[in-house]
């Protein structure tokens, strides 16, 4: 058996090759479309993008320049003024919501029977501390130390103080005290609290 190739011009497969470099082509211009697809698309937001900076840049400077013309039409005399009248409002409306009948309750669950209040006197103070100033009458010493006491069991009195003592012509103790009121948060309030 013989095999050498005899002719004078031998055959080839060259269908494989062109199919190959068919497919091959093919893919070099696919990529190369889905390239400039992506490039014009990315150049477009971009373009977008910038228009849209310039804008947001231009009304800011808008903007700016607003803002320094309201500061410029500031009277400060008028915001200090409108200030005074915001805080006596505030202080009008700290009173209108102390409770006399929660005080009174407390006093009533805390006066001893030899102890009479004679009067009550709030203040209220910044950051809603009410002072308060109780005049009392009582037989003793002894008497005015236990209301005392028991005001400061309750927890909603602190600092207290007996500033003036003296006996009265009936031969009873006059005692002038003085508090700082902490009304309990979420105590019920009932329609004639507010007066």
């Amino acid at each position: 058996m013989l095999r050498a190739n005899l002719s004078t011009r031998p055959f080839y497969n060259e269908r494989a090759v062109r199919v190959w470099t068919v497919v091959l082509a093919g893919l070099v211009l696919g990529a190369t479309v889905v390239n400039v697809s992506c490039i014009l698309g990315y150049s477009r937001s971009d373009t977008e993008l910038a228009l849209q900076a310039s804008r947001d840049e231009a009304r800011a400077t808008e903007l700016r320049r607003s803002a320094a013309s309201l500061r410029g039409s500031v009277d400060t005399a008028q915001i200090a003024s409108a200030s005074v009248e915001a805080k006596l409002a505030n202080d009008l409306i700290d009173r209108r919501t102390f409770s006399w009948t929660a005080l009174f309750n407390t006093f009533e669950a805390t006066l001893p029977a030899n102890v009479r209040i004679t009067s009550v006197r709030p203040l209220v103070g910044e950051g809603g501390h009410i002072a308060l100033a109780i005049s009392v009458v009582a037989r003793s010493v002894d008497d005015v130390d236990a209301f005392m006491e028991k005001l400061e069991s309750t927890g909603a009195f602190r600092n207290l103080l007996s500033r003036d003592e003296f006996v009265n012509d009936a031969g009873q103790l006059v005692a002038a005290i003085e508090t700082t009121y902490l009304p309990v948060p979420g105590a019920p309030a009932t329609a004639g609290d507010r007066r």
